[in-house]
């Protein structure tokens, strides 16, 4: 089968199509015939060696699948052959590969209604977005900031704010503000214009998708029981309103998501769909800091 490997840590360039045996089903896993995944910032990271858990090439990059059950391992009860799946996989293997071994504990049935590269783009980023404002016991009537707010994160969690009741402000170039009313927010702040700490009055929670300065920043505009949760590295410290976020698999949670962007009431954009052929494209497009949602990948 092909896979997309990189034998070295770098560039856009290291990412290359090369031939690797199809996986076998482990206990308690199912091999999986891709339909799409997607890229996550995380992705390009971990290309360049800025994050290490996967550990030293050559791996696989990739975390969102959605395709089709071709083989079952034992143990497995959830799932049978040409069963439709979606979900996050962590392994060095990863999802940028014609087929992929999943744990089946990882996965969720894919809602006829949603096509593969809807449902590829929806894990990470929707997991990420749902467990940020779950972290942050976000709750109606309370004020969210959240910046980046129009990438695939932000965009989601934008909506499932709105949805909890709560007042969105967001920060984002002016030429996504209108996407961003459209997906519910209240108040857009142009962060290439406007400083935001100057901009904002007391939030009660900050959903921090950029990190960096981004965090003492954030904690200035937090009121008295302000809540600060970040999915980036930044300078917020150890004060005790920060939290950190990693999206974790969770087949509840993703079926309610499913469940939602099936009914329209949240959607998920996807900027560009491209082949797995050019992944490297996208992790350029992906590190221009310029895509609005999500970056789709289909096989070859």
């Amino acid at each position: 089968m092909k896979v997309v490997s990189q034998r070295t840590l770098g560039g856009p360039e290291v990412l290359e199509t090369v031939e690797a045996p199809r996986p076998a089903p482990r206990a308690g896993h199912v091999v999986v015939r891709l339909g799409a995944t997607s890229v996550n910032p995380v992705d390009c990271k971990l290309r360049s060696g800025a994050v290490t858990f996967l550990g030293e090439p050559p791996f696989t990059l990739g975390f969102d699948v959605s395709g089709t059950v071709v083989d079952v391992g034992d143990g497995v009860t959830e799932f049978r052959s040409g069963d439709e799946v979606f979900g996050m996989v962590h392994t060095r293997t990863g999802t940028y590969a014609e087929y992929v071994a999943a744990r089946a504990g990882s996965l969720a049935p894919r809602p006829a209604n949603l096509d593969h590269r809807t449902a590829a783009a929806l894990p990470t980023a929707a997991l990420t977005a749902r467990q940020a404002l779950d972290l942050a016991d976000l709750r109606a009537g309370e004020r969210i900031l959240i910046h980046a707010a129009a990438g695939g994160v932000g965009h989601l969690a934008v909506q499932f704010a709105a949805l909890r009741g709560a007042q969105v402000v967001c920060t984002a170039r002016a030429a996504n503000h209108e996407f961003l009313r459209e997906l519910g927010a209240d108040e857009v702040i142009d962060y290439t214009a406007t400083d935001f700490t100057t901009a904002v009055g007391d939030v009660d929670v900050v959903l921090d998708l950029v990190g960096g300065d981004y965090g003492s920043r954030s904690l200035r505009v937090l009121g008295p029981e302000g809540r600060y949760v970040t999915a980036q590295q930044s300078d917020a410290g150890e004060d005790p309103r920060v939290a950190l976020v990693s999206g974790a698999p969770s087949p509840a949670q993703l079926e309610e998501i499913g469940e939602l962007v099936g009914a329209g009431r949240v959607r998920v954009h996807i900027d560009r769909e491209l082949t797995l052929a050019e992944a490297g494209q996208a992790h350029r497009l992906s590190e221009s800091g310029r895509v609005r949602g999500k970056l789709v990948l289909t096989p070859w």
